[in-house]
């Protein structure tokens, strides 16, 4: 379809011939401005770059699951913004970042009798030298004529200015005026992120940190900063980014209400941070972009297609939202560097912007084995980033295999750790015929390092799998159900027997992990009540069980201490 033909049929907008989305009602609350600027966004910022550039580079539906991985490649043809909308009006000399300030006849501070103004010519030809002071020559006259008819803060004309907004410096803003409605009212912003504070006070906070340790904030530096930065959506990456997220931390922590969206020229995917209801830890976020359906059964297949779901049918490419949510860091958690997972995921129809949420593009358990099996016999076709600064584009040598492995296993770690049993043992199948092939030898001989980071990036999950058991069962739950506290004890002593003897080989913190989770089930108060403390003639047949059970349990804590203070010792 025609990009201009986009969200034509949005009962809420007006679709102009030239594709312009105009709304049928005045804009006042911050939901139904987030939800106009999402389809003009997607309509003039992703759709059509699409259309009229050969070669638009998609975005893999791998790459909208956390955790985020930066982008090394710049595309300058594309377009790229930021932007903040305050759920309130502006007042210019106490806001907390800088900008320059457009006019409107409603202004603020400015009172109109009646519906005309008699000041819109003046204030067209200030708003229009406003904008002219951040262009360059080749924009300005083009910018001339094509505003010439129009209001330029009007919200009206916000589809024209996006053309040019995603190709100018810094952010620009839109709040409400003196009538309660949203009108574009800043360019040239500067969104200020005080990352030294908001990183060093995170990083205490979670106990990463010690004041004045030199070598403790050296060792966790990169940790904190990576999960404070994806808690907003982001990896570590450009400054456009990087002050979007910190910009809206700082409004989310005032109580403000606030919208912050940002494209970036590398990830090619409009991200949305704005503030939900009172008392969340977090602002929302979501992304979209333009994402190709991978080859999967008919039946999803033609239901897309039936439904008119695909904006490109013959390349199969949809606009993907991604809805996630937040998660408090927690150290005795054995996923602690999961700040972010997917809630929801919609693809948006490209007429009627209605969304489809059955189809499952991202955590397909099944495409993702097709795509390890491919990795491993080097018929993998696309590209990834190791170690954030080498991008590796095929499979075709074993350097590249164990690259895109290493790369693989590290992206979705902490998804591998709560995967079921089932899908857990085709990726075990994929990975040690691949890794444990002895006519490989030689080949990962010359190979000799890359070879030991991938097995050991994989014998973690393999063992953070294991210390996951333990960390449901400290809650009672087993494969996702409530289980009583003689199950919770019998199956703790059962997992601890087995991993004693492989204890000493275990990554350190998984071993305080493991410890963690059993002296929490250990201290359990309605245990020790219930259990522990009455005489063994007030106990039941299976209160005694349960009790010898217990006992077991603090006996093995005590191996698996005994275990670590040796191996920390040697």
């Amino acid at each position: 379809m025609k990009w201009q033909n986009a969200f034509s049929k949005i009962p809420a907008f007006k679709a102009l011939k030239n594709g312009h989305l105009l709304p049928k009602s005045p804009l006042r609350d911050l939901d139904d401005l987030r939800r106009l600027l999402d389809f003009i966004h997607i309509k003039f910022c992703l759709l059509k770059p699409y259309a009229e550039i050969k070669g638009y580079p998609m975005v893999d539906a791998r790459d909208l699951l956390p955790s985020f991985e930066p982008s090394l490649t710049e595309f300058p043809e594309l377009p790229g913004f930021s932007m903040v909308a305050l759920g309130r009006s502006l007042d210019y000399f106490n806001e907390i970042f800088q900008f320059d300030l457009l006019h409107t006849c409603r202004d603020p501070d400015r009172r109109v009798l009646g519906n005309s103004c008699v000041l819109e010519a003046s204030l067209h030809s200030k708003n229009l030298a406003c904008f002219l002071a951040h262009m360059s020559k080749e924009m300005r006259e083009e910018f001339k004529e094509a505003t010439r008819d129009h209001q330029i803060s009007d919200i009206s004309s916000y589809s024209l200015l996006i053309g040019f907004l995603s190709r100018m410096d810094r952010a620009h803003v839109l709040s409400l005026d003196c009538d309660g409605q949203f009108y574009l009212s800043g360019i040239y912003a500067s969104l200020p992120s005080d990352l030294d504070t908001e990183l060093k006070r995170f990083g205490l906070r979670s106990r990463k940190f010690k004041p004045n340790d030199n070598l403790v904030y050296e060792n966790n530096r990169e940790f904190v900063y990576q999960f404070l930065m994806e808690l907003y959506g982001y990896p570590i990456s450009s400054e456009r980014k990087t002050s979007a997220a910190i910009f809206a931390r700082r409004l989310h922590k005032m109580g403000e209400k606030f919208l912050v969206k940002a494209l970036g020229q590398s990830d090619r995917t409009l991200t949305s941070i704005f503030s939900t209801q009172s008392g969340h830890a977090y602002p929302r976020v979501e992304k979209v972009a333009l994402v190709p359906v991978e080859i999967r059964g008919m039946d999803v297949l033609d239901y897309l297609d039936k439904g008119g779901y695909f904006f490109d049918r013959k390349r199969r490419t949809v606009i993907l939202r991604v809805v996630y949510r937040q998660h408090k860091f927690d150290a005795n958690n054995v996923r602690q560097d999961r700040a972010l997972s997917v809630w929801r995921q919609e693809i948006i129809h490209p007429l009627t912007g209605e969304v489809c949420t059955s189809v499952n593009l991202l955590k397909d358990t099944y495409t993702m084995s097709l795509k390890l099996n491919d990795i491993v016999r080097g018929e993998f076709v696309g590209r990834v980033v190791y170690k954030k600064n080498d991008i590796v584009e095929n499979t075709e040598t074993h350097e590249k295999r164990l690259k895109f492995l290493h790369s693989w296993l590290s992206k979705h770690q902490r998804r591998m750790i709560g995967y079921s049993d089932e899908f857990y043992a085709e990726i075990v199948r994929v990975l040690d015929g691949y890794l444990g092939d002895p006519s490989l030898a030689e080949e990962f001989s010359e190979h000799h390092e890359l070879y030991h980071e991938v097995w050991t990036t994989f014998s973690y999950i393999k063992q953070a799998r294991e210390i996951k058991e333990l960390e449901d069962l400290k809650d009672r739950m087993y494969k996702g159900k409530k289980i009583s506290y003689l199950e919770m004890l019998r199956l703790s002593t059962a997992v601890l027997a087995d991993l004693r003897f492989e204890f000493a080989h275990y990554f350190e913190p998984l071993v305080t992990k493991a410890i963690f989770f059993s002296e929490s089930m250990l201290n359990d108060r309605y245990l020790i009540k219930t259990y522990m403390t009455p005489k063994e003639d007030q106990l039941t047949e299976n209160g005694m069980v349960i009790r010898k059970l217990y006992r077991k349990l603090v006996s093995l804590v005590d191996e698996l201490k005994a275990i670590r203070k040796t191996k920390a010792e040697a």
